[in-house]
């Protein structure tokens, strides 16, 4: 980065090093504010107390509401020396919290309430940059236009309001030697945590509508909630609600109920008034099912009910066969999150996407949610597993054939997959399976954008997005002849990785997930404390989807009990459990890393807690949500 920033400072082009365009930006924009990037700041700005004051009175909403996020924010973070700090439009650091070893050097450069972070002040920085590209930024080291600087990596999220006005931002600041990948996306996420946290001042008098397309999500931080008035016009939405529906702020700004989902806004009211059921079943504009909570006020009372259509009632969705988007595949994995950012970031752009991960690991549905969150969702997504089908199946499957083109053809032939996948996205899984032949034909095709069946002469045009999957290593395929090397490079416009299972670190979230999915319309199941410490000792061979069945055949056994204990899981799942600690165990102790004989489950139990609170210094709230338990469980638990 010291070469990039010296080419870029020297000629004004960098060539050497990638740099971000926010960077190169912001460099641009600081230079413009006459500051030296080679001199050491002389004046470091800092407002007096008396200064400060006016600002924390002001942004006194904002300062309650982020509080609580910030602490737990910092719950996470802890030990890593590091700040939180929260920042109003102007750059100025309200409110900040953190480890006291990393405070005093913080001060230095004025990383304190009152310290001015904008970038007229003080050039690029995660603060005052994020404000004003208004969005998520991570500047690094000598990615800071002031050398005083030099030592951060600060992770920063604007806040917006429900109106989309710019609040401030949320920042986390540390030493650049020891910054955690993951720290933007906890960043991002609790941004978006404040956001709503916003929507419960100054709606009293109208309609607020909190949904999802996933009934699981209703009440977190991924829920969105969107405010119409009394007279059914839009008011205010915060960012999930705005991309359910396929909408920006501004669209949305002046249209009423009956523009944005699929009901009168007078027929919500009513129903909403003789309402039993919590939960209420909507259709967007663009028919999209979502599950929602109707909040009102109708004569001084709080409304909440079910919702109905005059229209023709629709099935309600299932959890599991819910629209995947790349929203709703986040649940903390920062190797997931990468790949997820990635994804975002080339959507729209005519780049294929290669996904590499072991079987099992979630590949197609990272496909999905891809193709559902880009220019493309309303146009078809075409799968095609290469593993699946016979060698001799595959050539007219994928690129079709004429009537009479061979034995048993259909009468009218067939488009095959490229033509069904016309203007949409084509996913090939399995790719490294198919035959070598095929391959150059799929090259051609890629290449000059036509498809010509098989027996036919006529060529037609296609307009796709590729996206392909597999869980060999290409490149060994390549070496071994196998794969064709040019259209790997075809094919690999971007590569992405999603870990396996047992490497996850948001494994527990994902069984809880999927535990809510499969409990249905009932109160969703815990998972005891012996589970917990075999889950996450598990190797997972067959990742997500093993996981999955394990939980499935687990709900389908609990009755009328609500919790998941080691009783539920299938035999061969603890039989495997037990081969592999076998396996791991240290030889020259002669014990395992994690007790798993049947008889002492009460030591897979004190394995998770002390596990947990290792991995978060001996946080006890940080390891009890970690455990998805209480702190009263932990004490308890370790007094025992």
């Amino acid at each position: 980065m010291n070469r990039a920033r010296s080419e870029y400072f020297s000629q004004g082009t960098v060539s050497s090093v990638p740099v971000s365009d926010t960077i190169l930006r912001s460099w641009q924009r600081s230079k413009g504010h006459g500051l030296d990037a080679d001199r050491p700041s002389r004046d470091i700005p800092l407002l007096t107390q008396g200064e400060l004051r006016p600002l924390e009175e002001k942004n006194r909403i904002l300062i309650t509401r982020s509080r609580p996020v910030m602490e737990n924010l910092y719950d996470q973070i802890a030990g890593s020396s590091s700040l939180v700090l929260l920042a109003d439009t102007s750059g100025v650091i309200l409110h900040s919290l953190g480890d006291s070893d990393f405070m005093d050097r913080a001060r230095t450069v004025s990383l304190q309430p009152g310290g001015i972070w904008s970038e007229q002040s003080r050039g690029t920085n995660a603060i005052g940059t994020a404000l004003v590209e208004r969005s998520a930024v991570l500047v690094r080291s000598e990615e800071h236009f002031a050398p005083d600087n030099h030592f951060l990596a600060c992770s920063a999220s604007p806040i917006f309001d429900p109106h989309g006005a710019l609040l401030g931002a949320l920042n986390v600041s540390g030493d650049y030697r020891a910054n955690q990948q993951h720290t933007l996306a906890l960043v991002r996420i609790s941004a978006q945590q404040i956001e709503n946290q916003m929507f419960a001042d100054g709606f009293d008098a109208e309609i607020t509508l909190q949904f999802h397309h996933r009934p699981e999500f209703l009440g977190t931080l991924y829920e969105a909630i969107i405010v119409f008035g009394r007279d059914g016009r839009f008011r205010a939405a915060n960012r999930s609600a705005l991309l359910h529906l396929g909408t920006d702020r501004y669209q949305a700004q002046g249209m009423e109920f009956a523009g944005l989902f699929q009901m009168t806004f007078d027929l919500l009211i009513s129903q909403a008034c003789l309402a039993s059921k919590p939960v209420v079943h909507l259709l967007t504009r663009t028919g999209t099912a979502v599950f929602a909570r109707v909040k009102g006020v109708h004569h001084g009372a709080t409304l909440r009910g079910s919702v109905t259509s005059d229209r023709r009632p629709h099935p309600i969705p299932t959890p599991e066969h819910t629209t995947p988007t790349l929203d709703n595949l986040e649940f903390g994995d920062s190797t997931v999150q990468k790949a997820i950012a990635k994804a975002r970031r080339i959507m729209g752009h005519d780049i294929s996407v290669l996904i590499q991960g072991e079987s099992g690991t979630g590949k197609e549905l990272f496909a999905k949610a891809l193709h559902n969150s880009g220019p493309r969702r309303q146009n078809p997504f075409v799968p095609l597993n290469c593993a699946a089908i016979p060698e001799g199946l595959i050539e007219s499957e994928l690129f079709g054939y004429q009537e009479g083109a061979f034995t048993g053809a259909r009468k009218k032939g067939a488009a095959g997959k490229i033509r069904e996948a016309n203007g949409g996205t084509l996913f090939l899984d399995e790719i490294g399976d198919m035959p070598l032949p095929l391959q150059a034909r799929l090259l051609r095709v890629l290449q000059e954008r036509i498809v010509i069946p098989l027996g036919g002469a006529a060529s037609f045009p296609v307009d796709i997005t590729i996206v392909c999957a597999t869980n060999r290593k290409l490149r060994d395929e390549i070496a071994a002849g196998r794969f064709r090397e040019d259209l790997y490079y075809r094919l690999n416009g971007l590569l992405l990785t999603l870990p396996p299972l047992q490497q996850r670190e948001d494994l527990l979230t994902l069984a809880r997930n999927m535990v809510a999915q499969l409990a249905g319309a009932r109160r969703p199941p815990t998972l005891s404390l012996q589970v917990i410490a075999l889950f996450r000792d598990h190797p997972w061979p067959g990742n997500l989807r093993q996981m999955h069945n394990v939980l499935r055949t687990a709900v389908a056994l609990l009755g009328d009990e609500n919790e998941i204990t080691p009783e539920h899981l299938p035999d061969d799942f603890l039989e495997q459990h037990e081969e592999g600690a076998v396996k791991r165990m240290d030889p020259r102790k002669g014990t395992s890393t994690l007790v798993s004989a049947p008889g002492r489950l009460d030591d897979l139990e004190s394995s998770a807690i002390r596990a947990a609170l290792a991995e978060t210094g001996g946080n006890v709230s940080a390891a009890a949500r970690r455990l998805g338990v209480s702190r009263n469980t932990v004490y308890r638990k370790t007094r025992e």
